[in-house]
């Protein structure tokens, strides 16, 4: 599949500076993966979170036990 595609000048000087070893091309092909990537992984967190319940997330937080963080937890 082919598009012809305009790309605004602020743009073409920004993915030039950033784009590195790899063409433009690929550059937006990966581009265009990352934000499909990151639309489908916010539809599934939103998906999977429509079917959770508030009251059952504190219910599973109330088993965890009440005691210090241990050193290599501790923020200092």
């Amino acid at each position: 599949m082919n598009f012809a595609l305009r790309i605004p000048d602020y743009y073409k000087d920004e993915i030039m500076s950033l784009k590195g070893d790899v063409s433009i091309n690929q550059f937006i092909i990966n581009a265009l993966a990352e934000k499909i990537s990151a639309l489908r992984t916010e539809a599934y967190l939103q998906e999977r979170a429509s079917r959770g319940s508030r009251q059952h997330a504190l219910s599973i937080l109330d088993k965890v036990p009440d005691v210090p963080p241990e050193d290599h937890d501790r923020i200092e």
